[in-house]
């Protein structure tokens, strides 16, 4: 769990949320929980009312989804969480509306975006990343923004004190996957399964592998956070006792708001949350 001195280093250069966050769980020797929302799914209030319970279940990180018409990334869950939201009138704007809300009650919770790069160029990258900015937001994952082409992305984040969160998986190679080190901060999205989003049952040797060789190539310069899949207890164990820093769950939380609403659904998030933040406990 330690990140080591040069991750101490890197967080003394740029101090931002995530990276104290990262900072204070390590000395406790604990997995970060790192919780995704689709903004405005199923209305913008109900997920302002999600963030709730899954911080007061245990959440470390928020992570929110801004919907795109085209997730390439995203699996069927979370694409229908995203149409929906989309069809309802969520835009990027209202979305970092949804997280100003959410900077103003939990001033120390870190706060990611999720989406894709088309959101931030068609303003234009850097005033978008300024906004997110002002509106709380301490980093971005654009999983269609190859390294090799995020060059004025980097630049930009770096400007403005903003987490440039990579993704890697378990088919990238030694080489690459040392560039993406490199060019991280906040941490390593090591996404565990070939494929799309999606809860599933179990894992394959491969995830295990991949998380070892993500860890081996983080070399201590930044956390490794694990995602795609992970929706139990047992899943957060497995990853922990695989090497990685932190676990993102986030089809897990879309399905159970698909199966139930009001309080009945926000009390059973906030327990799903709570599960899964104690088997980050060692």
């Amino acid at each position: 769990m330690k990140v080591g001195i040069a991750g101490k280093r890197r967080r003394k250069n740029m101090p931002n949320r995530i990276t104290e966050k990262f900072g204070e769980l390590a000395e406790k020797d604990e997995c970060i929980l790192v919780c995704y929302v689709v903004a405005g799914y199923p209305d913008v209030q109900t997920s302002q009312n999600v963030i709730d319970s899954l911080v007061k279940g245990g959440a470390d990180i928020i992570e929110i989804g801004i919907p795109f018409s085209d997730p390439i990334a995203d699996g069927p869950t979370i694409q229908a969480a995203s149409n929906s939201a989309l069809k309802r009138g969520i835009t990027p704007e209202k979305a970092l509306h949804l997280a100003k809300s959410a900077r103003k009650k939990y001033p120390a919770l870190p706060l990611l975006v999720m989406t894709y790069s088309n959101i931030l160029v068609r303003p234009g990258m850097e005033k978008f990343m300024s906004q997110a900015k002002a509106n709380g937001i301490d980093g971005f994952i654009l999983p269609d923004l190859p390294v090799e082409e995020a060059e004025a992305y980097s630049a930009a984040a770096s400007r403005l004190g903003l987490a440039t969160v990579f993704l890697s998986s378990p088919n990238t190679t030694p080489a690459r996957l040392k560039k993406i080190v490199g060019s991280t901060s906040g941490f390593l999205y090591l996404v565990s399964v070939y494929g799309i989003t999606g809860a599933r049952k179990s894992f394959e040797d491969y995830t295990l592998n991949a998380v070892k060789s993500a860890k081996q190539a983080a070399g201590g310069k930044v956390p490794v956070a694990v995602g795609f899949g992970i929706s139990t207890p047992a899943h957060v164990r497995f990853m922990i006792g695989a090497g990685a820093d932190a676990v993102i769950v986030g089809s897990a939380i879309i399905e159970r708001m698909a199966k139930s609403s009001g309080r009945k659904m926000l009390s059973e998030l906030q327990e799903f949350a709570k599960s899964m933040k104690k088997a980050c406990k060692k």
